[in-house]
């Protein structure tokens, strides 16, 4: 999944944590690259009980990580604009990259 701000994929991760994190918009789930953490402006959602945008969404439903509140995803809510378009050559790179694994030339 890439990030949802600017289109970036993940890498192959290193050792240790990702520098990538999870947030919720329009209640579905998104991945933030570590260049657009650093905007102030995410415009992700919050929870309406303590403000927190520590969110995670899973099987319909949002959970706020700060206090624990939990609520059903509206499955009605459009999800147009809330990802970026996948970059240009996406196909080919995973199809050469199946092509690498597969061993087919």
């Amino acid at each position: 999944m890439p990030c949802y701000r600017c289109g970036a994929r993940q890498t192959d991760p290193v050792r240790g944590a990702s520098p990538w994190q999870r947030g919720v918009r329009n209640e579905s789930q998104v991945l933030i690259c570590p260049d657009c953490q650093r905007l102030h402006d995410l415009d992700l959602d919050a929870c309406g009980t303590c403000g927190s945008t520590a969110l995670i969404c899973r099987l319909g439903e949002v959970e706020c990580r700060s206090c624990g509140a939990v609520w059903m995803a509206r499955s009605d809510t459009p999800l147009s604009g809330s990802t970026a378009p996948p970059p240009p050559g996406l196909s080919a790179e995973v199809e050469a990259a199946l092509n690498r694994v597969l061993g087919r030339t």
